[in-house]
């Protein structure tokens, strides 16, 4: 089953301005699912549109085979949804906040109670429940935020940009949960200015681009199609120059590091070869650039080329 269905989904808005173009889309119940795009491609509007929060112009939205339009209440007891922006009274205790919420939702509140204590715990916000809102971190108020979120139990969990502003080690930890959360039959959708998150957390991805889905394919799968790689190897010994090697195209950076582009088709292993042919040993290597965000924007400029040829 489809955890979303989306189709031919149109926003226009009373300037005129078309936020959504046609958009199809689906994702499958249990998956990790990534909504990729830059700022102003359309994001925030297809979510605001499931989540009832905008009103679409035309299309179909259906969250686990619930019509959005013919039956709202069952959709929205379907999904938890994690924001952007906080969205608290400053000056209620962190445990109040999850409750009220399953209160929303029919839930009594001695469950409620059980409930925030069950994930507060799991997001290690516990031992402040009785502190105010406005006293917490940026980081705690985002965990916050998915224990909110997660308190009514829903089957499928959107979060938008959720460790925007958050530290290395807590947004770690964050992947960690949801990662257990999606094992445990959790249907997650993810939109990110972290790629790295996306690469790491997500097993499809879809990228939208001024108001179109770009692309839609298995995570790994996008990777292959990169063109070209770059990596940036640490050598064991300093050189004079750059090597030439055929086949390959290396900058010399400083005495002991080399810059190589690899081209679809050629392997690492390759070029570790080619570079001991020649006397040159590699101690460490790394990506020049997230592989992710390099696809990007290779498919948007793909993308822009192709539209502007048609309105040619």
């Amino acid at each position: 089953m489809h955890a979303l269905a989306v189709e031919q989904l149109r926003k226009v808005y009373r300037s005129g301005f078309e936020a959504l173009k046609g958009v199809d889309l689906s994702v499958e119940e249990g998956d990790f699912f990534a909504l990729l795009g830059p700022n102003g491609a359309g994001k925030s509007t297809l979510i605001g549109i499931v989540t009832s929060l905008v009103n679409k112009t035309a299309g179909r939205v259906a969250v686990f085979g619930h019509d959005l339009d013919r039956e709202p209440e069952a959709v929205k007891a379907s999904l938890g949804v994690v924001p952007q922006e906080f969205n608290f009274n400053l000056f209620l205790p962190v445990e109040e906040v999850v409750v009220n919420q399953a209160g929303y939702f029919g839930i009594p509140r001695r469950e409620a109670r059980r409930r925030a204590e069950f994930f507060l715990k799991k997001l290690d916000l516990w031992e402040r429940r009785r502190s105010e809102m406005r006293l917490l971190s940026g980081g705690m108020k985002r965990r916050l935020m998915i224990a909110r979120a997660l308190v009514h139990r829903p089957k499928l969990l959107i979060l938008d940009e959720p460790t925007a502003g958050v530290d290395i080690e807590i947004r770690r930890a964050m992947w960690d949960y949801l990662r257990e959360l999606n094992a445990e039959g959790t249907t997650i959708i993810l939109t990110t200015h972290y790629l790295e998150e996306a690469e790491s957390l997500c097993r499809n991805i879809a990228m939208i681009d001024q108001g179109r889905i770009s692309a839609v394919a298995e995570t790994q799968t996008l990777l292959a199609g990169l063109d070209i790689e770059t990596f940036v190897l640490n050598l064991t010994a300093p050189l004079a120059g750059a090597p030439g090697l055929d086949g390959f195209t290396l900058t010399q950076l400083d005495d002991t590091t080399l810059e190589a582009q690899l081209h679809r088709g050629q392997s690492l292993n390759d070029l570790f070869a080619a570079l001991r042919s020649v006397g040159i040993e590699v101690a460490s290597m790394r990506n020049k650039q997230n592989r992710l965000e390099q696809l990007f924007l290779e498919m948007v400029d793909r993308g822009r080329g192709a539209a502007a040829a048609q309105a040619a």
